[in-house]
Order: structure tokens, then sequence, then C-alpha cells
């Protein structure tokens, strides 16, 4: 019996599938760029033709460097960028929009107005998420009422709603399938985390037909086939998690105060709270972790919008450096003297501040500021966002005392940003041997419900640390740094 498994991690500016072997290790990578697309200032949208064709390249440039076929595949585990919405034709599996990303803040008005209303401390009790233009479900609303003759094919059935992951699914299976996992439905405003299924209630707020909604599976579950058409042989589908719970996994963070964070486009960190759905105090969300076999563990969860896309931006918008890996390199060579602070607000600022109308910000530059000091701020702005969130978690979290943080995502190669996570902090930062920690954990669940990889306890024992980061700041200058920022923040807040 193979024991190949093909992760398909669906991100926020790329596609990629990876194929892991028995042992864990990776035999073969595809990976894809798409456009991102900005209507407006706030918008941002991606083609969901584009999503799909550069899942598929990836899934056949994987299988192809690992040079296996389909039918050597035991099965496929989907992670993907959550929250981003698309709705498409059950006929003819075409969207009616291009999907809605989760940076997308078009409904910044719709929910100002719910808050004004009154309904927030309703929304927060059943999804333990907060009413902000992020999540999905006042997405779906704006495509229902943006969309001409939208409204009446929903309420007629003819329409489905889906988080990407969702969407590939029913592309994969050829529309037999329309089918999402908790962690993705826990995401959209519409899902009641505590009783673990769809809300009437938030239903009605939203204005969403029920007729839309796709059925909510374990992680690890049975989300059907795939079309052998597409790639020579059926592959069964049995692992979907969104991307950070995919990480949590992958990270083996399985026990009650085990915190990971990862960053990519944006941020997220997750406190894994076990059965307790602990409701926070301090403006972090409350999120199942995972559910597996029908028992659903949860967690706080701080987001942090731009992370990765500051360097992004360094790149393509200011054309400071060639390749993102540069940055690191330049910051090292930054005039220490200086104290030039990035509030990296491009689409908002997430948690712990949830100010969808702020905007980004330089400041401290003088005419000695350069390149090196841009790309520094930038790298240290994710650092400082970073302490933000844990220290939030740190007072509502009463479970345990402090943890290691293990860390994953494109960013963390950086020893430079790493070390200075770790001295902002003040706190020991790990980073492990496999860095595609969301596809791992995508894999494992997929690997371990078709039976070819280990159960958790196995899993989290194969979690290997590739490097430590000590903190080495001294505490004065750590303090004196995040002050710094803390008046940056607020200079940058639009109230």
């Amino acid at each position: 019996m193979t024991k190949y498994i093909l992760a398909i991690d669906q991100g926020t500016t790329s596609s990629r599938a990876i194929v892991f072997g028995g042992d864990r290790t990776i035999a073969g990578v595809g990976q894809k760029e798409f456009a991102q697309i900005f209507p407006q200032d706030g918008w941002v949208e991606h083609d969901p033709e584009e999503i799909w064709d550069s899942v598929v390249w990836s899934i056949k440039t994987a299988l192809k460097q690992a040079g296996i076929g389909a039918g050597d595949v035991a099965a496929i585990g989907i992670t993907n960028q959550r929250e981003t919405t698309l709705i498409w034709d059950r006929a003819t599996g075409k969207a009616i929009h291009n999907a809605i990303v989760w940076q997308d803040r078009r409904t910044a008005a719709y929910c100002a107005k719910l808050k004004k209303a009154g309904h927030e401390k309703t929304v927060t009790k059943k999804t333990g998420l907060l009413l902000d233009p992020y999540f999905s479900g006042t997405k779906v609303k704006w495509l229902l009422d943006n969309v001409k003759g939208a409204r009446k094919q929903a309420e007629k059935g003819e329409l489905a709603f889906g988080t990407v992951d969702a969407f590939l699914i029913w592309r994969l299976t050829g529309g037999k399938v329309h089918a999402t996992d908790a962690t993705n439905a826990g995401r959209t405003l519409l899902f009641d985390i505590g009783r673990n299924q769809w809300d009437k209630g938030l239903l009605e707020l939203f204005d969403v037909p029920a007729a839309l909604l796709p059925e909510v599976k374990d992680c690890a579950d049975d989300f059907g086939v795939t079309d052998e058409k597409l790639f020579g042989a059926a592959i069964p589908i049995l692992g979907v998690a969104g991307d950070q719970h995919a990480a949590t996994i992958g990270q083996a963070c399985f026990q009650p105060g085990m915190l990971k964070s990862t960053y990519g486009t944006g941020c997220f960190a997750l406190l894994n709270t076990g059965t307790d759905m602990v409701r926070s105090k301090n403006r972090l969300l409350t999120t199942i972790a995972y559910r597996l076999d029908g028992e659903t563990s949860y967690a706080l969860e701080g987001s942090i919008f731009i992370a990765g896309a500051a360097v992004q931006w360094i790149r393509d918008g200011l054309k400071l450096v060639k390749q993102a890996s540069e940055t690191g390199p330049l910051a090292r060579t930054a005039d220490p003297s200086q104290n030039v602070y990035m509030v990296p607000a491009f689409v908002g600022l997430g948690a712990p501040w949830w100010d969808a109308e702020a905007r980004g910000a330089i400041y401290g530059l003088t005419r000695n500021s350069g390149p090196a000091e841009i790309a520094k701020a930038a790298l240290e702005a994710v650092c400082y966002q970073t302490r933000d969130l844990l220290e939030a978690m740190r007072k509502d979290w009463k479970g345990g005392g402090d943890t290691v943080l293990r860390v994953d995502g494109g960013m963390v190669a950086s020893d430079w940003t790493m070390q200075f996570l770790a001295d902002v902090l003040d706190a020991p930062v790990d980073r492990p041997v496999i860095l595609e920690t969301t596809a791992l954990g995508a894999a494992w669940l997929a690997g371990s419900k078709a039976g070819v990889w280990p159960g958790m306890k196995e899993f989290a024992a194969s979690w290997a640390r590739d490097k430590r980061f000590e903190p080495e700041m001294d505490a004065a200058e750590r303090r004196r740094k995040v002050k710094g920022w803390d008046a940056a923040v607020r200079r940058t807040l639009s109230v």
C-alpha cells in the first residue's frame, strides 16, 4: 500500500502542492503565484479560475517532481487561506464574482452599523469572532446584494457558498461534494462553534440563505474522491483545515498551553486551550483549533493582517530589493541609532486593535534613513505585533505559565528576524526542522485518516527543532523600543 500523501496548500499569494513520502520527507513540490486584484482602496480580490489553475498546475508539477502518478497517492489533505469567500453556480461550477479575500475591507461600514445596533455581543458569544470585514459572513451578503440576480438564485438553491477549501473540493470531485471542515466553517460568522452547527439566527442577521451552505465535517474525514480525469486516477480527499489550524497541527501543538505563530502574508498566533472555550477579554478571537473524531479542541487566536505582505510591498511596491530573502541581510546594515517604526496597516489593523479604517504609516524618518532602515522597520513590525498578541494571550489564558513559541512560515528562515522576535518577547522562540508545517498538518490529517501515517502521539513525538532563539536584548533597551512601537500604533489608529 502506498504511503505518499499529497498536501494542497492554497495560500493568499500562491498555491502550492507538496508530496510527502511515508517517512514524512518532501518528495516533490509545485508552486505557482497568482495575481492580487485591488479594485478600490481596501478591496482585495482573486480570480477563482486563476486559483483553480494554479492548484492543478502545482499538483501535476509536484507529482512529476516526485516521480509518481496519482495512483501512488493514498490521500489528499487540503489547507487554505481562510475567510476568503466564493459563491458559484451549482450547475456550471463557475463563480459569480471574483473571490473576496480575507484582507478585504469593503464591508467595514456594514460591520460598524451592526455594532452600533448592538449585535456584536451575540455574534461573539456564538462564533468567538468580532464583527469585522475580515470574516466571511458580510462578504457573502455583499455578493448576494451586488451581483445581479444572485440573491434570487441563492434562495432557489442554484448557488453554493464556500471558503477556498469548499470551492476546491467541489472542483476536484467534479461537483459531487459540497463540504467544508469545522475550522473553516468557524471563521464565517455563520457557525456556532459551541454547538458545532450553522446558526439560524446568524443566517438571518447576515441575510444568508441556508441553501448556500456546505456540509461541515471533521478535519480528518471523507471529503470524496477526485475526478480521475484530472490526474489520471481518483484520489481520496481525507483531510481539510484552514491554514492556521493546519499549522497548529503541523507544529504538534496538541496540548493545552502550546503556542504557535505562522508568518506568511499575515501573522497568526494560536494558543491551544483544549476543550475549554476561553472567552477573550482582550480582543482576541476564540476559534476551533481542530475537530477530530467529533471532539472539538479550541484556541485563542491573534490575527495580524500584514506580515510577509509588508516585505512583498518593499520588494514589489518600493522595489528596494529583488528577492524577499534580501530584507534580512539588508536590515542588518541599518543604522542602529535610528528609531524608525513601520505600522503596516495597509488593510487596517487586526488583533488586538481591530481598526478597519487605520492605514499604514512610517515614523521616525530622517535624511539619513534609507532602504536598510525601512526594511528593518518592516521586519521589526511583525515582531512587535506578535508581542502585542502574546501579551493579550497571557492576560486571557490562566491554564499555565509562559510557553515557548513555535514558529513557521516563510519569514522564519531569517535568523535576524527570529532573534529580534525572541528579544522583544523576552521568551524563547523555536524554529522547526520542517518549515512547511501548514502543508504538513494537512498531510497528517489525510495520512492518519488513510491509516498510512502515525496517530497523534507518535506524530507529536516526531516534531524536531532546528534552532532555538534565546532573548539577548537588555531589558531597558526592550522597554525603550516597545514604548516607541506603542506610540507609533497610537498615532496610526483611526479613532
